[in-house]
């Protein structure tokens, strides 16, 4: 199969790579970090999650980042809604997509929200119905769709039978992730292949973890099978907290560089990207996560 022309990257920095932080991040640092991934290209951010701040702390000042942020044209400024209340709270934000999650594991959806797959997927349900009528879309994420922390190996026909329930609910897209980071190219492919036989592949998306080190490899692999969506985390930012050295998600940098070495279009500004992730970082007082970032840096 050729390789897409184009590729979309969803960056998840501001929502996915902030939530697990344990310092407080003021909401004037987050909107300065929506804004200069705006002004650096990307056409998918994903601003915040509305959920309940006893529960993720740091996602508590969403709707005001929402309200600050400065909005390009033609750029998605999305959400996280995992229920009924976090929707309206996205929609009362001004949000006009938001995404919801289910798992491919019976045992990870057990333990982390205390019901079934089936059950959680019906919790959706309002979600979609609510989302028709305030004409907002709604993309989908599966999550450990290369392992479990509790179950070990997911059967690709399991990710795909939920990834297609999403579709068939409303999803126009839905991103597989690699929640743990245990995945290789070759089980990925796999996973594509019998994920593709469920639902169209260009509304496939990818989002991997690099704990193993085996990120780009996996995005490699998805491109190679038709996958043009990735998720990813501007200077790696996040973590998984189910896995003993998780080291989060693969940076949009370092996706980027891939991509731009394979011809790939993107309109992604590389130099704006590192500056954006570098100031983060700062503010964090933490490394940054991306290789190629640092690489730019050690070199000037």
């Amino acid at each position: 199969m050729n390789l897409p022309q184009h590729v979309r990257l969803v960056e998840v920095g501001p929502r996915d790579g902030l939530q697990n932080e344990k310092q407080p991040i003021s909401v004037a640092d987050k909107v300065r970090l929506v804004d200069e991934l705006s002004a650096a290209g990307l056409g998918y951010i994903e601003v915040g999650s509305f959920v309940s701040p006893k529960w993720v702390p740091q996602m508590a000042g969403s709707a005001e980042v929402f309200a600050q942020i400065q909005r390009h044209a033609g750029v998605v400024y999305g959400a996280l809604t995992p229920n009924m209340q976090g929707f309206e709270a996205a929609v009362a934000a001004g949000v006009k997509e938001v995404a919801v999650f289910a798992a491919a594991s019976e045992a990870f959806s057990q333990k982390n929200i205390n019901c079934s797959i089936s059950e959680s997927l019906q919790r959706f349900v309002p979600i979609m119905d609510a989302a028709r009528q305030h004409g907002i879309s709604v993309r989908g994420y599966v999550s450990c769709v290369l392992g479990c922390p509790y179950e070990g190996d997911v059967a690709p026909q399991q990710v795909a039978d939920v990834a297609a329930e999403l579709f068939a609910m409303g999803c126009y897209e839905v991103s597989l992730g690699d929640t743990i980071g245990t995945g290789t190219a070759g089980a990925t492919r796999r996973l594509i292949e019998a994920t593709a036989a469920k639902i169209p592949r260009e509304k496939i998306g990818g989002h991997f973890h690099d704990t193993y080190g085996q990120a780009l490899a996996n995005v490699y692999a998805s491109l190679l099978e038709g996958v043009s969506v990735f998720d990813s985390s501007v200077a790696g930012l996040g973590g998984c907290p189910y896995a003993k050295g998780a080291t989060g998600n693969v940076a949009t940098e370092d996706v980027l560089y891939l991509l731009n070495g394979l011809g790939i279009d993107t309109g992604i500004d590389m130099d704006r990207l590192i500056v954006a992730g570098q100031r983060i970082c700062d503010v964090l007082g933490k490394a940054n996560g991306s290789r190629v970032a640092r690489a730019r840096q050690a070199s000037r």
